[in-house]
């Protein structure tokens, strides 16, 4: 990125291939079609031993419908199923178009039949399917795993299918890959392949296609879509030092959001790069608010298109009138419960030191970090104390803090900048002792 030397990938390639592996899977369990041909490539005829079931108004539940979750439910719907999925991110009205009925992630285990898996892998998705989540399936379920290895339990679903607490898996991921040794696969009810969800002919070709068309703009100066980095592209000077900032204003906003859907995001460019092209960092900022909820790498291409999958109305609204700074970017975004979330930023000074500049109307003014602590709390003596002794109990050393309020004795606001990651434990703790209204910890190390 210093160099300049721009970085491109190709995010949606491999979108309906891997849906398509999804719905085979589905469909191999469904008929134990691979055991079958297993069979007959022995030199046996075994009618009887591999009757199956239909999919004819079974229940297809799908954790995360997102691009290829979305694909995976428009296929499946043509074969008479009932949809239900779960996903924090969705709204109902983004769900019902895709013919899906929303549901806690509890109700979509106890109810489905087959249960596909399409979630990005985090430390929060990380084993979201195991043990206590089998003993709550029917015996009759199958679970297909296509997006990322170890959202599924390995261990637990090893346990499971030779219980007999589950009918039968499809695993196309693994934690470690190449995989090696890993014991379900010998299973009869497993049906296991290495890695396949990209491998077609059409996703290696739109790869292709979509990286020479990202070289071809490049070396034209324009802005590319699927740029990794940003330093490359056909931006204005003034414009640049936003685009970073933008993306990070984004992510805070889907923290403090918390597990509600977005229905609306407003971007609003104040100061003097409004009147510069700043489609940029209207971009940037939807690249931020959808990178931390979806499985895919999220770029400029797709950031509005993940928009329109999930229902969120963007709107970029630009003014050249600011109260404290020359330039600011504010998000704005509308909750499916009603509430309303905002987060603003600025680049400050030769270093171009990226700030918060207001939460929840709110005003603030503290350096951006990778580690950072928000709360919402009635003000009253000692909270703050009471903060940082759960803090230095936990051994999280502080590297700045703010507090801000509105009205004396009303709601505060506190804004830690911290040295190290917060575990949802100790963030749980803090807000219990504090009573915080708001609670939100922002990760952006990665």
């Amino acid at each position: 990125t210093k160099a300049g030397v721009m970085v491109v990938n190709a995010p949606t390639s491999n979108v309906i291939s891997a849906a398509e592996l999804t719905v085979g899977h589905i469909l191999g369990l469904a008929r134990n079609i691979s055991a079958a041909d297993a069979s007959m490539k022995g030199g046996q005829w075994k009618r009887s031993a591999f009757s199956g079931v239909e999919l004819f108004e079974k229940t297809i539940g799908i954790i995360g419908l997102g691009r290829i979750g979305g694909l995976v439910a428009e296929r499946l719907k043509a074969f008479g199923t009932e949809i239900i999925a779960y996903d924090p991110f969705i709204t109902s009205a983004r769900a019902a178009a895709l013919g899906a009925e929303l549901v806690e992630l509890d109700e979509l285990v106890k109810r489905s039949d087959f249960i596909t898996i399409h979630m990005p892998r985090t430390p929060e998705t990380l084993g979201m399917i195991n043990a206590e989540s089998f003993k709550k399936m029917k015996k009759t379920a199958y679970v297909v795993n296509v997006a990322r290895g170890g959202l599924i339990d390995e261990a637990d679903l090893d346990a499971a299918l030779r219980s007999g607490e589950i009918a039968g898996a499809a695993i196309d991921v693994y934690v470690k890959e190449p995989a090696k040794n890993v014991p379900f696969v010998e299973l009869p009810n497993v049906v296991a392949t290495p890695h396949l969800g990209a491998s077609t002919f059409e996703a290696q070709e739109k790869a292709g296609i979509s990286v020479a068309k990202s070289v071809r703009l490049a070396l034209e100066g324009d802005l590319v879509p699927d740029a990794v980095n940003v330093a490359g592209g056909a931006i204005d000077k003034d414009v640049r030092p936003g685009v970073p900032l933008a993306e990070k204003v984004g992510r805070i906003l889907t923290a403090i959001g918390g597990d509600e859907a977005l229905t609306r995001v407003e971007v609003k460019i104040a100061g003097e790069i409004a009147t510069k092209d700043v489609t940029s960092l209207k971009l940037s900022a939807l690249k931020g608010v959808f990178t931390d909820v979806v499985s895919d790498k999220v770029s400029y291409v797709n950031a509005p298109v993940l928009a329109e999958q999930r229902g969120v109305e963007v709107e970029l609204v630009t003014t050249t009138d600011t109260e404290y700074f020359r330039n600011e970017t504010v998000l704005t975004g509308a909750l499916a419960n009603g509430e309303v979330v905002s987060v603003a930023g600025t680049v400050t000074g030769p270093k171009l030191i990226e700030k918060l500049t207001n939460v929840n109307g709110y005003d603030i003014e503290i350096p951006i970090t990778d580690h950072m602590l928000v709360l919402e709390y009635e003000d009253r003596p000692g909270v703050i104390a009471a903060i940082g002794t759960l803090l230095g109990t936990a051994s999280i050393n502080i590297a700045g803090m703010q507090v801000s309020r509105n009205d004396k004795n009303a709601e505060a606001l506190c804004v830690l900048a911290l040295d190290s990651a917060l575990s949802a434990e100790v963030l749980e703790s803090i807000k219990r002792v504090v009573n915080a209204s708001c609670a939100a910890v922002i990760n952006l190390a990665d």
